[in-house]
């Protein structure tokens, strides 16, 4: 594989692009795509015209892009800006498109990158941004997505709980991230839990819909993040509650409890608690004891520790975070808080510095960058 013929001809098949009509950013994505291709079929099977071939697959590419956002602007252009309560309308092809990206055969974070790229409509450096990765490296793997699932059929059913965690990490990255897919996520929840009887699409259906609830209240007027106990409860979407708890009852009684309904049930404590001091914290500590036997996640286990620490102090929170691994993200954030609470100022101002530097986020680093200050701002008293 000559890399340097590679660099060589880029910017004029770029240029061809462009002068086909292509504007910039969506030529540089289709370039992009069709250089991954390249170093994946040229070692086999070079081609007798290298720049003719990258200009045909680059061209491809693009078309490919701009006919999937065209389908997902006219497929937005059909719901409202937050989902509306009530009966699914009938189902449209984006659900079987999910089915198709969350092939069991992929790996999670593959099937929601390639959902991303295929049905969201994002671009490469996008979707790369969200995952904090080079973009060639996010290309790499939504290309190896796509050749795992180019033989599946559309008419082959998909697989329900690959789905279900598709969907789900879709949700959070609408939800926390810089591209807003959450409406989309619980529109095509709707549709699910409308065309099949099960109780987890149930139950994750009402998690969606709690923490969407609350979303209004999760930004300040500057954009910085304001913490669960912070946040005004005024703002909270009351009707999205309801509804959220109501789907939930009815998913408990059938008495076939997964993780997506344990989750649910916590946010359902949460969004119940008419401040932030009468949070049932006992109940939702058995909750997550009843998730991380569904799960056995340790990042169950790191967020049961927290509720540990509001339900029997902070004491009793770190010696249940001391169980677990010091690496797993967001540790020593959950690490800071505690002490905080313990009263240790210093070291709690000193590892909300250290979390700071391993946010997820820029908004999430600002936050406990504001932390270490305040912490130190009160020390120097």
């Amino acid at each position: 594989m000559d890399e340097a013929l590679l660099r060589s001809l880029t910017p004029s098949v770029l240029t061809v692009l462009v002068r086909r009509g292509a504007d910039f950013a969506a030529a540089e994505d289709a370039v992009q795509d069709a250089l991954v291709e390249a170093v994946r079929v040229w070692p086999a099977d070079p081609p007798r015209d290298a720049k003719g071939w990258l200009i045909t697959v680059a061209w491809r590419k693009f078309l490919d892009a701009t006919r999937s956002d065209a389908a997902r602007r006219r497929r937005e252009d059909l719901v409202d800006e937050e989902p509306a309560s009530g009966p699914a309308p009938a189902v449209d092809d984006t659900l079987q498109l999910y089915f198709l990206c969350a092939h069991p055969s992929l790996t999670a974070s593959s099937a929601v990158a390639l959902t991303l790229r295929a049905v969201g409509g994002l671009t490469t450096r996008q979707i790369a941004h969200a995952y904090l990765v080079p973009e060639a490296t996010m290309a790499q793997r939504i290309s190896r997505a796509k050749r795992t699932v180019s033989g599946v059929r559309f008419d082959q059913p998909g697989d329900v709980p690959t789905v279900l965690r598709v969907l789900y990490l879709v949700f959070n990255e609408g939800y926390s991230g810089d591209i807003d897919l959450a409406a989309e996520a619980i529109r095509l929840t709707r549709q699910l839990a409308a065309a099949i009887d099960h109780p987890e699409v149930a139950g994750l259906l009402a998690l969606m819909l709690l923490h969407h609830a609350r979303r209004a209240s999760r930004t300040a007027p500057d954009g910085s993040l304001v913490p669960l106990a912070e946040q005004d409860r005024g703002k909270w979407d009351t009707k999205a509650i309801a509804e959220g708890v109501d789907i939930l009852q009815a998913a408990l009684a059938r008495d076939r409890l997964g993780e997506f309904q344990a989750q649910a049930a916590i946010a359902a404590l949460h969004a119940d608690a008419p401040t932030a001091e009468e949070t049932d914290w006992v109940q939702i500590v058995e909750w997550y004891d009843e998730l991380t036997h569904l799960t056995g996640n340790p990042v169950v286990r790191l967020n049961r520790a927290v509720a540990v620490g509001e339900a029997d102090g902070p004491r009793a929170g770190l010696a249940a975070l001391a169980e677990l691994d010091d690496s797993l993200p967001r540790h020593t954030a959950v690490a800071a808080y505690l002490h905080e609470r313990d009263g240790d100022l210093a070291t709690a101002a000193r590892l909300y510095a250290e979390a700071a530097q391993q946010a997820l986020n820029l908004a999430e680093r600002d936050y406990l960058t504001r932390q270490a200050a305040r912490l130190n701002t009160r020390r120097r008293r």
